[in-house]
């Protein structure tokens, strides 16, 4: 058997890092058994669905590197990795429901009622076995036992959720439907639809859900509950990624920084915890950090340039060398790249605003004739690099009787605009002398 999965989000407008854990691990199932990934777009409430929310969507799954491997042609030129292809969507799947319903009526499965179409349910308990939660048994409630039927089509001529979202599995040939344990209440019905069209229904897998810290359900508006959040925050795709793996799942070994590629091959339905998960936004942060070390300069280089770019820093038209070089001074100093700009902006940029608490500390009177000083040691140098500027600095320092400090300060606040940052004597030699000391000259322009 292929194995055949889907992730079937509604656009909402976000994404909720519920639904992302639930795409990555149908995406992560099919990985691993070399099955089949398909997205599809539950869009059948025409009132609430907008373009925007879809995009949402896409982007997002984009964003964390999850492909699916097949839906209609598009002609798109921001398509999928594996050829143009975009979701599926609901809306555009009208006939065929309307065929299924015909079907189901004219097997007297579903019948007219108040201008709506209902579906005659089985009267007895529905066993779901679960490939997660085990098997379980749905006994009819009270109000169920009087009347069980339920709508599948309401008055204004638009399917219900349970309807199309199996007529679509069947459609499609999904072998296993992998979502979250709140969706377990709806699953008799739909396993009583799959017999009602005489096919065998998909083995099902309900995962954990996801709680806030304090074991509460996480709702959209509470901190960590919508993707977008990360990407605005400057989190990196791949840590993100990592942590949703440990919601629900884990390695052996009780390791946390586990690369995908490894978690591909680890990955498998009856490795899913039981238990719900809860979320943890130090260790997202503490895992982000980890993989923002390990990365490679041309990885880290090219998220820094997305982060620069949301800030509006335009690095175009400086030397990839240069760039790369202000980039690499970042490194051991950020945990996520929402904090590139102010750690590297000055780089790019000739004119910028001084921190105002740093000048009443740093561009003094008192300051003017050592930084004064200091630049005249710095023009004299006959090689500009980081352990050539240290002894000068020192030595300047030692003469006046000043700590190193005294000069570090004003230093790194006309170089930067700012009184932390990285290393000053890297960031001296990266600008370079000509940048150096024409933003010395305007700092000691603006000392008393």
């Amino acid at each position: 058997m292929s194995v055949r999965v889907r992730f079937a989000p509604s656009p909402t407008g976000y994404l909720h890092i519920g639904g992302a854990r639930t795409a990555l691990f149908n995406w992560l199932y099919a990985r691993h058994v070399g099955g089949t990934f398909i997205l599809r777009v539950e869009d059948t409430d025409a009132a609430r669905n907008t373009q925007e929310a879809v995009d949402v969507i896409l982007s997002g799954l984009r964003w964390m590197g999850l492909d699916w491997d097949e839906g209609p042609q598009t002609g798109a030129a921001d398509g999928p990795s594996k050829g143009d292809r975009g979701p599926y969507f609901q809306s555009q799947r009208g006939e065929i429901y309307k065929r299924r319903v015909q079907e189901l009526k004219d097997k007297g499965l579903a019948y007219d009622h108040e201008g709506a179409v209902k579906f005659r349910m089985q009267r007895e308990p529905v066993t779901i076995p679960d490939l997660v939660v085990g098997d379980v048994v749905r006994e009819l409630t009270d109000r169920e036992k009087f009347d069980p039927d339920f709508v599948i089509v309401r008055s204004d001529g638009q399917p219900v959720f349970h309807l199309v979202n199996v007529i679509d599995d069947l459609e499609m040939a999904i072998t296993h439907v992998i979502r979250g344990e709140d969706h377990l209440s709806n699953t008799a019905k739909h396993i009583a639809l799959f017999k009602a069209f005489g096919v065998a229904p998909p083995q099902y897998a309900h995962i954990p859900l996801i709680l806030n810290k304090d074991g509460s359900k996480m709702s959209k508006r509470d901190t960590g509950a919508s993707l977008s959040g990360y990407v605005e925050d400057g989190y990196a795709p791949e840590a993100v990624v990592n942590y949703l793996c440990l919601l629900g799942w884990s390695p052996k070994g009780n390791r946390e920084v586990v690369p995908i590629k490894e978690v591909v091959e680890l990955f498998d339905l009856p490795h899913i915890l039981r238990h719900n998960a809860r979320f943890d936004l130090a260790k997202l942060h503490w895992i982000n950090g980890e993989y923002i070390k390990q990365m490679d300069a041309s990885r880290f280089g090219q998220l820094a340039q997305e982060a620069l770019g949301k800030a509006g820093v335009v690095t175009a038209g400086f030397a990839p060398d240069y760039v790369a070089a202000a980039f690499a001074t970042a490194k051991e100093k950020i945990k996520q790249f929402r904090e590139i700009p102010s750690f590297t902006d000055f780089y790019f940029k000739d004119e910028f605003a001084y921190d105002a608490e740093a000048v009443a500390k740093s561009f003094t009177a008192e300051n003017k004739p050592r930084v004064e000083k200091l630049r005249g040691a710095f023009a004299a140098l006959t090689t500009f690099d980081a352990a050539t500027l240290e002894q000068a600095l020192k030595a300047v320092s030692a003469e006046l009787g000043v700590k190193a400090g005294a000069l570090v300060a004003p230093v790194r606040l006309a170089c930067t605009g700012r009184a932390v940052g990285p290393s000053l004597y890297h960031l001296v030699e990266i600008l370079g002398r000509e940048r150096v000391l024409k933003r010395l000259d305007a700092a000691l322009a603006k000392m008393g």
